[in-house]
């Protein structure tokens, strides 16, 4: 659907089919919103495709641009952590339809992601954990919530 609002999760080199996504999204006019979470190790080396994705943000195609650089500080900063900062909004692009990517590393990324995008569904909807994992799964079921993990 043309409408629908995307939510990506990218780090590191789970940018790669991002790209394309929003690069097919913007060429088929859609005009639902778009969030891209990006995260890697060090902004000023490893913000993959800066150039394009700031283009993007510029250009309107990206609507939301969330970053996490985890060794540009002291303490790492992961984009699980930036989900949960922005919790409220990004349960309020799920109600509104939203479809949530992930791609990356499967180890430890998609597992954390996933656990905070059931604590914003409990906290943010007011659901127990038990309501939460059923809403999530009910958004796989969908396919509104879709998972590229390596």
């Amino acid at each position: 659907d043309r409408y629908v609002p995307g939510v990506f999760i990218a780090p590191g080199t789970g940018i790669a089919p991002f790209r394309a996504f929003l690069s097919e999204r913007k060429a088929a006019g859609h005009s639902g919103k778009n969030w891209l979470f990006f995260g890697d190790q060090k902004q000023c080396n490893d913000f993959l495709y800066q150039d394009e994705i700031e283009s993007m943000q510029a250009s309107g195609v990206l609507s939301k641009l969330s970053t996490a650089f985890s060794r540009d500080q002291e303490k790492k900063i992961y984009v699980q952590q930036r989900m949960l900062e922005n919790a409220r909004e990004i349960f309020e692009w799920l109600e509104q339809g939203a479809h949530f990517y992930v791609c990356g590393d499967a180890k430890r990324m998609a597992s954390d992601v996933d656990a905070s995008l059931k604590q914003i569904v409990a906290e943010q909807g007011g659901m127990s954990a038990e309501e939460a994992a059923a809403y999530v799964a009910q958004l796989t079921k969908e396919n509104r919530y879709q998972r590229d993990v390596y």
